[in-house]
C-alpha cells in the first residue's frame, strides 16, 4: 500500500478550512497536516495532525513539513480585519507567505479559496486584493495551482457576517433560480462542496492553471465522493 499524501492546510480555523477537515473523513489516500495560528477541534474519524505556530513562524513549518500538496482556504472578514491594511496582511501577505514556503519546498499542488469576479483591476478593493494574489502565487509557477472562486459562502459562520450578507444567504434560494448562463458564478454554494472540491485538487495530476467557478467547484467534488 502507498503512502498516504500529505496534505498542508492553511486556514483550518475558517468556514471553508474546517470543512475541509470533514470532507478529509474517510479518504484514506489523504494525510492532511494543519497549520494554524490557534488550536481548532477536529473531526473524528481523520487521519490528521495540528500545528499552531505564530504566521511569522509559518514559512519554517511549511518547509519543515515538505507536504506533496498545499489547500490554502486562509481569508479574514471585514468585520475582523477592521481596516484595508489589516485585510490585506491576511488575505494577500499571509497567503503569499505560504506560497512562496511551499514552492521553495517543492510542493506540487497549490489549491487556493479566492473568490467569484477577483481581479486585479478591479474597482472594489475586496476583489482587487483577492485578484492581485491569485496573480502573485501563479507567478510562483507551480506544478499544478488550481484557484477556486466560489460565489457567496453558504455555512454556518453567522458571528463574522455582516447583515447584508446574511440578508443575501436568507434571499438565495430565491436569487440563484434568477442567475442563468455566464451569471451562474455568482450563485450561492455550500462551503461543504468548496471543501470537497479542494481537496480533490490536491490529488490532481494534471499540470498547469485551473480556474474553477461554481459549476467547476461541485464537478471536483463530486469526483472526490466518486459521482462525478
Amino acid at each position: 500500500m502507498s503512502e498516504p499524501r500529505r496534505v498542508l492546510l492553511a486556514g483550518a480555523t475558517g468556514l471553508v478550512g474546517t470543512r475541509v477537515m470533514e470532507a478529509a473523513v474517510g479518504q484514506d489516500w489523504l494525510r492532511l497536516i494543519a497549520l494554524t495560528r490557534r488550536e481548532a477541534p477536529m473531526p473524528r474519524g481523520v487521519r490528521m495532525e495540528m500545528l499552531v505556530a505564530h504566521p511569522s513562524d509559518w514559512p519554517e513549518a511549511v518547509a519543515a513539513i515538505a507536504p506533496d500538496a498545499v489547500i490554502c482556504a486562509l481569508g479574514t472578514t471585514w468585520k475582523k480585519a477592521g481596516s484595508e491594511e489589516a485585510f490585506r496582511a491576511v488575505d494577500h501577505d499571509l497567503v503569499l507567505s505560504v506560497a512562496k514556503a511551499a514552492r521553495g519546498a517543492e510542493v506540487a499542488n497549490f489549491a487556493l479559496v479566492s473568490s467569484v469576479g477577483a481581479d486585479a483591476y478591479a474597482k472594489s478593493f475586496y476583489l482587487r486584493v483577492k485578484g492581485e494574489t491569485e496573480a502573485a502565487v501563479t507567478k510562483l509557477r507551480f506544478r499544478r495551482v488550481d484557484i477556486l472562486r466560489p460565489g457567496l459562502l453558504r455555512g454556518s459562520r453567522s458571528a463574522d457576517r455582516r447583515l447584508g450578507e446574511r440578508l443575501a444567504i436568507m434571499a438565495s434560494p430565491l436569487t440563484d433560480r434568477l442567475l442563468h448562463g455566464d451569471s451562474r458564478r455568482y450563485r450561492s454554494i455550500d462551503a461543504r462542496i468548496v471543501a470537497a472540491a479542494a481537496v480533490q485538487c490536491s490529488r490532481e495530476k494534471a499540470q498547469g492553471r485551473w480556474i474553477h467557478d461554481n459549476d467547476a467547484i461541485l464537478r471536483a467534488a463530486r469526483r472526490l465522493d466518486g459521482t462525478g
